[in-house]
Parts: structure tokens; C-alpha cells; sequence
């Protein structure tokens, strides 16, 4: 901040120096999730930008960028969506459809058309971004890391792991090799990888990345950055599944802690770590304390990504769940229905999820025990 304040008393207030101070100071704050102190300094930057060079500069293009991805990380996917778009459409113009740049930008779109559950836009994006920067950064280059890991978890997500694991392990020898076993980038693939290896129920492989994932993010980007959250939900996810309870209750709690500070209230991040501790305390029958909490990370999702997301679906059926392993079947069974409905819908009759909710529906008795739920 002081730097920025030396600048602008011997610059301009428009100069583009200005602007890139602006943007550096930003990030700063971006990387810390204080996102409300972000935004300001990069509209402020943008407005600079487009003053000193024009609407259709590919430097705008940059701050257009950054300005939608700090959108998107809140959620604010409306306004991200046509930033994200803008910005592609002056990269192509000034720069070609085959510049890094436009790499990056169809990664940003296709990165929010999956979290939106529009899988079938994401791909082909996924896939000509990857192709851009194997061509022109070379196969080795951090981009094509990026690249590589967003494919993968978009195949995650249509259950299609067979296809996602040799990406993810491409993507971090990359970044291992590129930026140091140290980087945070190196954590977020270590996470992806261990996320994976859960889900197939190969916790031997997953506890130990899921470790080394959470001691670089701390040491990277201190103990309450949101990433960190991410990686304590992550390790916590392993034991409830191990049913090593007493070990994931704390750090269930400390990642909402985290969540709640860096987003606020009624973020989906919030949503996700309310998801994860009422799972816990289902599985130990604090229904009472499990019922809110699943309620809670159901309705910020509903409002926030709105009622057909499939990550509301989720909730659903966490909900429908903690109802179940109470014996109230009939509070669980339209629940189940509505979340069958959303994965038909979003993820196609075939895909593993959809048949995991129609499964839980068919044999919804009073005699039937809850199944583990989802986070």
C-alpha cells in the first residue's frame, strides 16, 4: 500500500503504472480472501486501462479478467460470465485464437460453466485451451498444468475418474518440476488427486496427499486462507470416512471457521463445510445438531446457485439422509426426488450420482439404514 501511494503522488492518477500497482495490490488482498477490499482497486484499474488504451487492448482484456475471476470465487457467476466472455472476444481479436491468452480465457469460461453443472459446455473449452497451450507454451509449461488439472476434474465430476487420474498426475509432475514442491498450485492437484483416490476408496493413497496438500497451503498462504479450508475439509472428508471421528470433528470446525470469515455467511463454500460436519454428525446419530446444519448448507445453496445446481442436489440429499436415518421417510423421500430430478437433468439417467439418489429413492423403507451422504 505504501508503494501504491508513492506512485500515484509522482504519477498521474491515470497512469498505467498506476493501474498495475492497483492490480498487484489486489491480488494481495485476493490471495488473503478479503475480496470486498479487492474489487474496488480493480474496477479502479480498469477504468485506467480502458482510458489510456482503449476498450479492446489485450491489457484490458487482463484486468477484465481478473475482475470476473474475483466475481466467480464469490459466486457472483452472473457477473462473471460476461467479463469472462468480453475478455475472449479482445484477446481473440488482438491476439488470435491460438494465443496463450485465449487459453486462459476459454479455461476461466469453461471453469464456470462446470461449476454451474454445464458439463457439456465445459469440455470442448477445456479441450481447445488445452490444445492452445500444448502448441504454443509447450507440454511442460504451468498453463498446460492448469489446463490439465480443470480437465481432470471436470471428468471427475461425470464420474468418469478412469480418465481424470493420468491427467492429474500429469498435471503435477508438471507443476512439481515448474514451480517446486512447495507451490501452492502443487497443493490444489495434490488435493484434486487425493479427492479422487477417496472417492475410489483408496484412502492408503489418499491420506498422505491430503497431509502434504494442507502443510503447503498453510505454509504458502497462512493458516486462515480459504484454500486452507479446502484442504482441511479434504483430510477431515478421509477420516469420517475411516470413521475416525474424534480427528474430523476439529477440522470440519476450523474450516467453517475459516469459510465463514473469508466469504461471510451465505457463501457455497459455507455451504460445502455445513454439508461435511452435518455428514460427521450423522454417521454419530447428532441428529439434532446434524438437521440445522444440513438445512442451512441447503438453503445458501439454493440461493446462491439456484434450484437446479447440482451441487444443490447434494444437499438434497445429505437432508434427505439425516431424515432417513431417523425413520422420517416421508420428510426424505421428495427430497430424493428432487435431487433425482436435478442429476437427470444436469447429469444425464447414466452418470454414477444419478444412480446413487435413484438407488437411496427405490429403497426407501423405515427399516433402512442412511448411506454416508455426500459432501
Amino acid at each position: 500500500t505504501e508503494a501504491l501511494r508513492i506512485q500515484e503522488k509522482q504519477l498521474a492518477s491515470d497512469h498505467v503504472d498506476v493501474a498495475r500497482g492497483l492490480v498487484n495490490l489486489a491480488s494481495l488482498y485476493t490471495d488473503q480472501g478479503r475480496y470486498a477490499q479487492a474489487e474496488p482497486l480493480v474496477r479502479r484499474a480498469l477504468v485506467i486501462r480502458e482510458k489510456t488504451l482503449g476498450p479492446e487492448h489485450p491489457d484490458v482484456a487482463a484486468i477484465v479478467s481478473v475482475l470476473a475471476e474475483l466475481h466467480w470465487v464469490q459466486s457472483r457467476n452472473a457477473e462473471a460470465e460476461p467479463l469472462m466472455k468480453r475478455a475472449l472476444a479482445i484477446d481473440e481479436k488482438a491476439l488470435g485464437p491460438e494465443h496463450p491468452s485465449v487459453a486462459a480465457d476459454l479455461n476461466n469460461l469453461a471453469a464456470l460453466a462446470r461449476t454451474q453443472g454445464r458439463y457439456t459446455e465445459a469440455e470442448p473449452l477445456m479441450k481447445r485451451a488445452l490444445a492452445i497451450d500444448e502448441k504454443t507454451l509447450g507440454p511442460e509449461h504451468p498453463q498446460v498444468a492448469t489446463a490439465l488439472n480443470n480437465l481432470a476434474v471436470l471428468s471427475r465430476a461425470q464420474g468418469r475418474n478412469a480418465e481424470a487420474e493420468p491427467l492429474y498426475k500429469r498435471a503435477l509432475a508438471i507443476r512439481e518440476k515448474a514451480l517446486g514442491p512447495a507451490h501452492p498450485s502443487v497443493a490444489v492437484t495434490l488435493n484434486n488427486l487425493s479427492v479422487l483416490y477417496q472417492e475410489e476408496g483408496r484412502p492408503a493413497e489418499a491420506e498422505p496427499l491430503a497431509k502434504r496438500a494442507l502443510a503447503i497451503s498453510e505454509k504458502a498462504l497462512g493458516p486462515t486462507h480459504p484454500q486452507v479450508a479446502v484442504r482441511l475439509d479434504t483430510l477431515a472428508g478421509l477420516y469420517t470416512d475411516q470413521r475416525r471421528h474424534a480427528e474430523a470433528e476439529p477440522l470440519y470446525k476450523r474450516a467453517l471457521v475459516i469459510s465463514e470469515k473469508a466469504f461471510g455467511s451465505e457463501h457455497p463454500e459455507v455451504a460445502t463445510r455445513l454439508t461435511n460436519l452435518a455428514v460427521l454428525y450423522r454417521v454419530q446419530r447428532r441428529y439434532a445438531e446434524a438437521e440445522p446444519a444440513a438445512k442451512r448448507a441447503l438453503a445458501i445453496r439454493e440461493k446462491a446457485l439456484g434450484a437446479e445446481h447440482p451441487d444443490v442436489a447434494i444437499a438434497l440429499v445429505n437432508l434427505a439422509a439425516v431424515y432417513r436415518a431417523q425413520g422420517r421417510i416421508a420428510d426424505a423421500e421428495p427430497l430424493y426426488k428432487r435431487a433425482l430430478a436435478i442429476r437427470e437433468k444436469a447429469l444425464g439417467a447414466d452418470h454414477r450420482d444419478t444412480a446413487a439418489v435413484r438407488r437411496d429413492l427405490q429403497a426407501l423403507t423405515p427399516s433402512t439404514p442412511a448411506a454416508d451422504g455426500q459432501r
